[in-house]
């Protein structure tokens, strides 16, 4: 029996370095993505978020449910930095990560070295 098309929520099974960012996306493994994503343990999801929306435990409940696998998590904020909302710095300390604020750009740089040291990194990247 014929379905049609299936529209499933974007996820890449795995970890991967960004290879490239810009025009409202990312590229990384052979694939690319338009739109924010999270580059988690369980992989790169696409993330419904952009640069007029808050930061916010909301907004990262993915990250935090992940948290046992990651220690570090890398906010790529867009064009600009934005600094962590105190509650939302404060929740991801609870859950016993760090984290840091910067540019969309610098946080991919930072992902992919941490990801080549093997460390239990996370990042959220804002599209630009």
């Amino acid at each position: 029996m014929a379905r049609g098309i299936e529209i499933r929520e974007a996820h890449f099974p795995g970890r991967a370095p960004i290879d490239t960012y810009g025009n409202g996306g990312f590229r990384f493994a052979d694939m690319s993505h338009r739109g924010s994503i999270l580059c988690l343990p369980s992989g790169i999801h696409g993330w419904k978020m952009d640069a007029t929306m808050p930061l916010s435990i909301e907004n990262l409940q993915r990250v935090l449910d992940e948290a046992s696998e990651i220690e570090f998590l890398l906010l790529g904020t867009g064009v600009d930095m934005r600094p962590i909302p105190a509650d939302l710095k404060a929740a991801l300390k609870g859950a016993g990560i760090s984290s840091d604020s910067m540019s969309t750009g610098a946080a991919v740089r930072t992902f992919n070295i941490m990801l080549m040291e093997s460390r239990a990194v996370a990042a959220a990247l804002i599209a630009v």
